[in-house]
């Protein structure tokens, strides 16, 4: 059906137009977000004398480097996710097969965008870096709400589609 084609094209050109925003405003705005890394990878604000303390980068080069793989990741989740919007745009009307099979790039930058905001910023920051402790650097419940669209598109998208009948 054409109707739920449609659906999926636009909500992965959605999420794509998403994390082009995200990478963009990380560049455009570099300083804000880096300020969150680099409070995050230090871990100034988690609770005192915790004792996961051990883990803390204070070195600013590693920050440098820690923010330019996010801003990175996400503008290959922006390029994945359009190329997967105009591979199925452009077999809107074609053959099942065809159709499902052009998933590819979508299912890869939905993978890739699931990473950054699941591994990224719930296990690595959240847990590894102790994110969640900090009252004032605490993007936990941002990062869970991507991670959730994005595994609802991943499993819409990823069902299979058929011929029309």
């Amino acid at each position: 059906m054409v109707l739920l084609r449609l659906a999926k094209i636009a909500m992965i050109a959605a999420l794509a137009a998403f994390a082009f925003v995200v990478a963009y405003d990380n560049i455009v705005d570099y300083d804000s977000n880096y300020e969150f890394v680099r409070h995050v990878l230090s871990m100034d604000t988690t609770f005192p004398n915790n004792a996961l303390m051990g883990r803390a980068i204070t070195d600013t080069r590693i920050w440098t480097i820690a923010y330019a793989a996010i801003i990175a990741v996400e503008a290959l989740t922006c390029l994945l996710l359009s190329a997967g919007a105009l591979a199925l745009l452009m077999r809107l009307k074609a053959p099942a097969e065809r159709f499902n099979r052009a998933k590819v790039w979508a299912v890869a930058g939905l993978t890739v965008g699931f990473g950054l905001w699941f591994c990224g910023f719930l296990v690595v920051a959240g847990e590894y870096f102790a994110m969640w402790q900090s009252q004032t650097w605490n993007g936990q419940e941002a990062a869970f709400r991507i991670v959730v669209v994005m595994l609802g598109v991943l499993i819409f998208v990823t069902l299979p589609d058929r011929d029309a009948g």
